[in-house]
C-alpha cells in the first residue's frame, strides 16, 4: 500500500513493509542497538560473540566477521605457504599446489580422447600434443572422399557439392542433389500408390497429387 510492490506470500510482504518503517523491531540484547531487519541483527551479534566462525586457511587465525577475514587474507597475498613435498616449490594457493603435484605423479589424467587416447599428467602437455594431430585429416567428404583436419572445413567444402547432382534415377537417368529427392522421384516409376485419400480412398503416387485431389472434397 506504500509503493504498490506485490508479493506472492504474506510473510514476504510483512518483511518488505519494514523497509518503509522508521521503527526498528529487532533489538540487540547485548547493546540494545536496534535494526529494521532480523538478518542485520544476526550479522551484528557476531560483534559480541566470542565465537569466531571465519578461519584463515593459511594461518588458522579466526575472525568473527567475514569482512575482517577478507581484509586479513591480503597479508598472505604474496606469501607462499603451500610447499611441494617432492621438489620444495612453493605456492600461494593450495589449488595451485595440487595442480603442480600432477607433474610428479605417474597418473595421467589428461587424455587425448578425440584421436589417439594418449594420456598426459599435465593439461599443457595435452594441448601441445594435440598439435601433432593438426595436420591429420579425420573428416571425410561422403561425396568425393576428400579429407579435412577440421569438421568446419568439411562443412564449408560440402557447399561445393550443393549444385551437383550425384543421385541418379536408374529408370530415367534424371539426377538429384539429395537422396531424398531421388526417393520421392522414384515413386513416379512405381505402380505402387502410397498416398491414400482419407475421404474416398483414392490412391496417388505423389503426395502433391493427393493434396491437389483433397481440394475436391
Amino acid at each position: 500500500e506504500v509503493c504498490n510492490k506485490s508479493f506472492s506470500q504474506k510473510p514476504n510482504l510483512i518483511t518488505h513493509l519494514l523497509v518503509h518503517s522508521n521503527e526498528k523491531h529487532f533489538k540487540c540484547s547485548v547493546c540494545n542497538k536496534s535494526f529494521s531487519q532480523k538478518s542485520k541483527l544476526i550479522t551484528h551479534l557476531l560483534v559480541h560473540s566470542n565465537e569466531k566462525h571465519f578461519k584463515c586457511s593459511v594461518c588458522n587465525k579466526s575472525f568473527s566477521q567475514k569482512s575482517n577475514l577478507n581484509t586479513h587474507l591480503l597479508v598472505h597475498s604474496n606469501e607462499k605457504h603451500f610447499k611441494c613435498s617432492v621438489c620444495n616449490k612453493s605456492f600461494s594457493q593450495k589449488s595451485n599446489l595440487i595442480t603442480h603435484l600432477l607433474v610428479h605423479s605417474n597418473e595421467k589424467h589428461f587424455k587425448c580422447s578425440v584421436f589417439c587416447n594418449k594420456s598426459f599428467s599435465q593439461k599443457s602437455n595435452l594441448i601441445t600434443h594435440l598439435l601433432v594431430h593438426s595436420n591429420e585429416k579425420h573428416f571425410k567428404c561422403s561425396i568425393c572422399n576428400k579429407l579435412f583436419s577440421r569438421k568446419g572445413n568439411l562443412n564449408a567444402h560440402s557447399l561445393v557439392h550443393s549444385n551437383e547432382k550425384h543421385f541418379k534415377c536408374s529408370v530415367c537417368n534424371k539426377s538429384f542433389s539429395h537422396k531424398s529427392y531421388l526417393n520421392r522421384h522414384s515413386l513416379l516409376h512405381s505402380n505402387e500408390k502410397h498416398f491414400k485419400c482419407s475421404v474416398c480412398n483414392k490412391l496417388f503416387s505423389q503426395k502433391g497429387n493427393l493434396n491437389a485431389h483433397s481440394l475436391v472434397h
